[in-house]
Order: structure tokens, then C-alpha cells, then sequence
């Protein structure tokens, strides 16, 4: 999975993303520092991992991952080529999901490239560069598939969907907030639009604010309202913390956040948010040589899963024997009793995977 972290100038952008990959993104308090889309691969938490290569005997445990990118500071015109314009809008182009770092403190040392904090301002500015790239974008679609139509009267939906997308873009509207049918869906989702991904707002508060979860805050009332209107998820989180915290290890970590009356780093709530904004769940992988997590969509179906793993597993699937990781700890992790008990289930080509599965897939080529 891979997120791109976006947002103004000195919002606290890649001191976040520092602290969450400890990739070493230079932060530094002046516009365009970043200069290439820095990437940091992190290891999503999964306690119940240790839990299994425990009772596996497993030799190694390997979590699954995702990619974030640190992309430079838009500014209003990016989409013209400003600041350092298009260069990053095409970064953003290969990500799942966007994180957009929204500035909610308050610090005269930090200058903000507005010159004041107001997020919404912010949030637009942004959207609409996005969005102005969709437009140029698909204008040059839709001159293309003019053309080609004169051919080929197949194209006459694609070429009324384009004008459609692009007169709401006109209006103001991001692609993602539009009401779509799932075969225009999959027509838009070949255009790979910016507008159009799925976003996280995280909202960058003061440590002060951190506790009640931005709930005294009132630029982060103004963040959640505005992510309602979008289907958005919102995260709360401080930078200065996430850096702070980033360097302790996980004893003196979960010190730390008890000590701020917080129960999850910022880390754990972007990956917690990502999962449910793109609707992803984790099946494990057990045995002598490693436990391992496997990320995939809601509602895979278990050939597809064991595609995860290996395309040979995918086309040769036979069946897969499953058991939930909650019945075997029901069983105090003895594997024998919970197979006593018929918890293994054998399933076929239909079976939908759950999170939580522990999986064994049999398959020939």
C-alpha cells in the first residue's frame, strides 16, 4: 500500500513523515525543502504476529508494510507549474491514498506560506490544484477519444462520463464526491485522477490538544465538518510528538503516550485510518520458517488471497484450510486442541477471506 503524504509548506508535513518511516526527510522551516518524494516503508503493528510464530515456532516474523511519500509542498499555482509544480502533482499519481497534513496549531516560529492559520483556506488550496490537474488532464482525454470515436461509437459513454467529470470539476467538486455507478467507477479509475483518491486528513495540532483528540480545537472542527462533506477520514495527530516519540523504544513509548493520555501514536491511527478508508484487512501466513501478514481487500476470495502469496498458488488452488486466529487463542494456543474441536475449516474456490484468518492453501500446477 502506498500513501502520499501532501499539504502546504511548514504544515508539519515531513516532520510527520519523518517521525513515523525515521527515514531522516530533511525539516526545516522554509518552503520546497523537500525536493524529491522521499519514501519510507513501515511496518504495520500486528501483535497478533509474535502470538504465532510462538505457537508455530516460527524463525522469522515478517508484518506487512506500506510506503509512505513525502511529497513537496503544494502551492496555490502548483497546477501551472508554481513552486514546484507539476513534478509532484505526477507523484501524487502513483499512490492508493493521499494523507493531507492540515495545519491546527498555532506557532509565531513557524511561518505559514499564507501568512495565518486557517485549514479550510489550506485544504481548498490544495483540492483545487489537484483538481485543475484533473481538468487539463482529462481535456486532453477527451480530445483523444473524439477522435478515436469516429470509429469506434463504443466510445460515446466514456466521452459523455469525461464531460460529465470535467463540468464538476468546473463546479468545484473533487472527483471522489461524485455519485457513480460502479462501471463508471471503473472507467474513472482507469484515468488515475488526483481528485479522485481516496484522502486522510490529518489534522496537526499542539501537544496540548492531543489528549482530548482535538476535540478543544476549533480548526479541527472546522477539518472534520469540511471531511464529512467528502467521505474523508480524519486523523489528530502532533508532529512534534510523533518525532519525539519516534525515537523511544516501545516499553518507553507506551510510557509516553499514557503520561499524554493518549492511547495510539499518530503512526497507528494513520494505518488504522488507512485500512478503513480503503477497505483492507490482513490474513496470516504460519509455519517453522515464518509468521507473516498478507494485506488484501474486504470481500477476497480465497484463490485471490493465495494470488498474494504467489500467482502458482492462485491457479493451481485446490483448497485452503483455515482458522481463525481468535479460536486458537480461544484454545490457549494450542493448535491440536482447536484442530480436536473441527476449528479448521476446509474451503473452497467461494469462500470470502476474514481478518484474522490463519491460512494454509493447497494448490498444484
Amino acid at each position: 500500500m502506498k500513501l502520499g503524504i501532501v499539504g502546504l509548506p511548514n504544515v508539519g508535513k515531513s516532520t510527520l513523515f519523518n517521525a513515523i518511516t525515521q527515514a531522516g526527510a530533511e525539516s526545516a522551516n522554509y518552503p520546497f525543502c523537500t525536493i524529491e518524494p522521499n519514501v519510507g516503508v513501515v511496518a504495520v503493528p500486528d501483535e497478533r504476529l509474535e502470538k504465532l510464530a510462538e505457537i508455530y515456532s516460527s524463525k522469522r516474523i515478517l508484518p506487512t508494510a506500506i510506503e509512505f511519500y513525502d511529497i513537496a509542498g503544494l502551492v496555490k499555482g502548483a497546477s501551472n507549474g508554481e513552486g514546484l509544480g507539476n513534478k509532484f502533482l505526477s507523484h501524487i499519481r502513483e499512490v492508493e491514498a493521499i494523507v493531507h497534513v492540515v495545519r491546527c496549531f498555532e506557532n509565531v516560529d513557524v511561518v505559514h506560506v499564507e501568512g495565518s492559520i486557517d485549514p479550510l483556506r489550506d485544504i481548498e488550496t490544495i483540492n483545487l490544484e489537484l483538481m485543475f490537474s484533473d481538468m487539463e488532464q482529462l481535456e486532453r482525454r477527451l480530445e483523444r477519444s473524439k477522435k478515436a470515436a469516429k470509429g469506434d461509437k463504443s466510445l460515446s459513454t466514456e466521452i459523455e462520463l469525461i464531460q460529465r467529470t470535467i463540468k464538476a470539476l468546473e463546479e468545484g467538486k473533487s472527483v471522489r464526491t461524485l455519485d457513480l455507478s460502479s462501471e463508471e467507477n471503473e472507467i474513472v479509475k482507469s484515468f488515475n485522477l488526483l481528485s479522485s483518491k481516496p484522502v486522510i486528513y490529518a489534522a496537526n495540532v499542539s501537544e496540548n490538544d492531543l489528549a482530548d483528540g482535538g476535540s478543544s480545537n476549533p480548526y479541527v472542527a472546522k477539518v472534520k465538518e469540511f471531511a464529512s462533506t467528502e467521505n474523508a477520514e480524519v486523523v489528530v495527530v502532533s508532529a512534534q510528538i510523533e518525532a519525539e516519540i519516534s525515537l523511544l523504544d516501545d516499553e518507553e513509548k507506551a510510557e509516553f503516550l499514557k503520561d499524554l493520555g493518549v492511547d495510539k501514536s499518530g503512526l497507528d491511527k494513520l494505518i488504522q485510518a488507512s485500512y478503513s478508508l480503503l477497505g483492507l484487512m490482513s490474513f496470516l501466513t504460519a509455519g517453522p520458517m515464518e509468521t507473516r501478514a498478507w494485506t488484501i481487500k474486504k470481500g477476497t476470495l480465497a484463490p485471490q488471497a493465495a494470488g498474494k502469496i504467489h500467482s502458482d498458488m492462485e491457479r493451481g488452488f485446490i483448497r485452503a484450510e483455515v482458522i481463525s486466529f481468535d479460536d486458537i487463542m480461544a484454545h490457549g494456543g494450542n493448535l491440536a486442541s482447536a484442530r480436536e474441536k473441527g476449528l479448521v475449516r476446509i474451503e473452497g474456490k467461494d469462500y470470502i477471506m476474514k481478518d484474522g484468518d490463519v491460512v494454509l492453501f493447497r494448490f498444484n500446477v
